[in-house]
């Protein structure tokens, strides 16, 4: 009879087994940093990320396609639910509120350009950084006014702002992909026409969404755990439409959100990120986005980063406390929601891989500053808004977090 050996491994473990240690350590990482420091869990979820960065597990760019399925469905049930948030008619009759979100979007870009131009980089490479740097995050700001509890004045307008320069940076984006790819090619019009069409796309396939998330709403009780599954389904399925299609992930469910909430009367009212199964695509965004960072990308992109975030921090500080008294802000308010834009949203990495498809030799260029003013943002921004809604007195009055 032959010797009994030990079967041999088969070999290193895929993707699921990596994902379930990434969510395991995300989950601890995020309790571990709430119980012993306070500070919201999505600090932890980032740090566990970076943890995974540091052993050589970094995240590349362009992304793998599994990664970038997860980020592009997290951000599309963030975006959705902050677009269902936007109010279009307090926006009308609070005309300074809506010029504070034009005129920070517009300073947040010409402050960036002046900036890396003055550091000598090219300016396509300045202007596609610029773009990139307008949106703040949604999903950081959201996620923690979640978790604490926070209500009231800055939180709704923090809300607004940051729905609003996602959309105009990613119309911005689009424009700008059809000046590069118009510059001195024969059939430029082609290309103008063919991004017009897309964008005409998105804003029917956002149509339908909304469409169907109304029709579901009338029958079924969107508390129960069924219709939040259907209308999980309905997200998604719109989101793989975009990417089959060729639209943006982005730009779809933010319409979606925007038009559901202003073309119907009734309040909408949604569990957080859509039940247990959209809370696990957000720890794992939060995740991906820590395991962004290596050595050599810190070091490619250090002193630009540092440059584009202090001139973005600065510019959206300038223009919300110039226009508060305008807005009906108080200077303590505006103070602290110009805190709360000061993350930098994941959306543009999802923009920055749209700008790869198009333009790789441009986008390379921008990648290093981008990614690593993205992920210092995503590991001080969550602490810095959790200070804003604690200056703005927007915390339970009890004092404690919700959890």
């Amino acid at each position: 009879m032959d010797a009994w050996t030990w079967p041999q491994p088969p070999g290193p473990p895929g993707e699921v087994v990596w994902l379930a240690a990434v969510l395991v350590a995300g989950a601890l990482m995020g309790e571990a940093i709430a119980r012993t420091t306070r500070w919201p869990r999505v600090v932890g979820y980032t740090l566990a990320g970076a943890g995974a960065a540091a052993f050589g597990l970094h995240l590349s760019v362009p992304m793998p396609d599994t990664a970038r399925w997860v980020i592009d469905l997290a951000l599309a049930l963030l975006l959705f639910e902050i677009g269902t948030r936007v109010h279009l008619r307090w926006l009308r009759h609070n005309p300074g509120l809506l010029a504070t979100s034009l005129l920070e979007s517009v300073g947040t870009a010409v402050a960036v350009y002046a900036v890396l131009l003055l550091l000598d980089l090219p300016p396509a490479v300045a202007t596609a950084a610029a773009v990139l740097a307008v949106p703040a995050s949604a999903a950081v700001a959201g996620r923690v006014a979640l978790e604490l509890g926070a209500d009231g004045q800055v939180t709704q307008r923090m809300t607004h702002l940051t729905a609003l320069n996602t959309l105009y940076g990613v119309l911005a984006l689009i424009v700008f992909k059809g000046v590069q790819l118009a510059d001195g090619a024969p059939g430029w019009w082609q290309q103008l026409l063919a991004l017009g069409a897309s964008s005409l796309g998105a804003l029917v396939l956002a149509a339908a969404l909304a469409l169907a998330v109304a029709r579901v709403a009338r029958r079924l009780d969107l508390r129960h755990e069924s219709a939040v599954l259907l209308l999980l389904g309905l997200v998604l399925l719109a989101v793989g439409a975009a990417r089959w299609l060729g639209f943006s992930t982005l730009l779809v469910p933010l319409l979606a959100g925007l038009l559901l909430r202003n073309t119907t009367q009734r309040p909408w009212v949604w569990p957080r990120h859509f039940g247990t199964a959209g809370g696990v695509l957000v720890l794992l965004l939060f995740v991906y986005l820590g395991a962004l960072w290596s050595p050599g990308l810190l070091a490619a992109g250090g002193a630009a980063a540092l440059a584009l975030v202090l001139a973005r921090a600065l510019a959206k500080g300038v223009v919300v406390m110039g226009l508060a008294r305008w807005s009906g802000a108080s200077t303590r308010q505006a103070l602290a929601l110009s805190i709360t834009l000061t993350p930098l949203s994941a959306a543009a990495l999802v923009m920055l891989g749209e700008l790869w498809l198009a333009l790789p030799a441009l986008a390379a260029q921008v990648a290093p500053v981008l990614l690593t003013a993205l992920v210092v943002l995503e590991l001080l921004g969550p602490i810095a808004v959790q200070q804003a809604f604690k200056l703005a007195g927007e915390l339970p009055a009890d004092g404690r977090e919700a959890r």
